[in-house]
């Protein structure tokens, strides 16, 4: 039989990438996770991890059966869910920048949907100003957004060096004036860049500008313009710039939780615990804060 605790330990490993990190998430020594997963292995007859170093990565057969333990986790859940009189109930309006969104919150919408099958979430991608703004008004339950707009209050849970990108391969970085790739005008990465490249006097223009990160990487990608993101949102193509290619060093960026504050819920604080667990299991290894 495919023990329930067995499984979820499978789905941590599969998100987290180590038997360490998911031992962490399920509250349990990286020994016992490795004994859990023998156990597994035993019981399907096929290996199911490769390991390499610290990480572990699944075999075909592996991924095969973490779609199964996924589903079966799932059914338990709900299925539980029904004759659990006290299961939370109600509604949850969450926002963040579509940067953090991509980066942070599928994993935690994930595990909170297991757990908390009854719960209806209202996720809004919002710039962090609008998202801390919606907060106050007791518009939004929950956000996580970038630190310096004005927000009271909230907890950092991240902390990354703000960093310049463009696309392999191309010189776009060497171009005078420089060509910009940023956000709307209250983003603070958008500010940090300029008010660095002033700082050394190095010429820019604004060549293109987007609401979300994917506008960002269209015009990156492509060769035509410098950005600046997070490493956690690196991709491949992308290379880093630094002081040998004449960029000064970025600012580090505070990623605060902020909640509404007018009310006790205990939906609220189920939530808010998933969010702080979930961004420490997202952010890669050597990143967080």
């Amino acid at each position: 039989m495919l023990h329930p605790d067995n499984l979820e330990s499978l789905v941590a490993i599969a998100e987290t990438g180590s038997f360490t990190a998911a031992g962490e998430r399920v509250h349990r020594t990286q020994s016992a996770v490795s004994m859990q997963m023998r156990k597994l292995e035993q019981e399907v007859g096929r290996k199911l991890f490769l390991r390499a170093g610290r990480e572990a990565r699944l075999t075909s057969d592996g991924e095969l059966l973490l779609a199964h333990a996924r589903r079966i986790l799932k059914a338990q859940g709900e299925a539980l869910a029904v004759f659990d009189q006290t299961a939370l109930v109600g509604e949850l309006r969450i926002a963040a920048p579509d940067d953090y969104a991509s980066t942070f919150l599928p994993g935690i919408l994930v595990r909170f949907a297991e757990t908390h099958p009854k719960v209806r979430v209202d996720l809004r991608s919002l710039p962090s100003h609008e998202a801390a703004r919606q907060v106050d008004r007791g518009e939004i339950d929950l956000a996580l957004v970038t630190r310096g707009h004005g927000e009271s209050g909230g907890e950092v849970l991240h902390r990354e060096p703000l960093v310049w990108v463009a696309a392999r391969g191309h010189c776009v970085h060497e171009s005078e004036p420089l060509p910009l790739a940023v956000y709307h005008e209250r983003c603070a990465f958008r500010r940090l860049a300029i008010q660095a490249l002033d700082a050394i006097g190095r010429p820019w223009r604004i060549a293109y500008s987007s609401q979300s990160i994917a506008g960002i990487y269209a015009a990156v990608e492509t060769g035509l313009a410098v950005g600046t993101i997070l490493p956690s949102n690196l991709r491949p193509g992308l290379v880093v710039l630094g002081e040998t290619e004449g960029f000064p060093p970025l600012p580090e960026i505070a990623i605060l939780l902020l909640r509404r504050t007018d009310a006790a819920s205990p939906l609220l604080d189920a939530m808010a615990a998933h969010v702080v667990a979930g961004v420490r299991v997202a952010v890669p290894q050597g990143l967080a804060a």
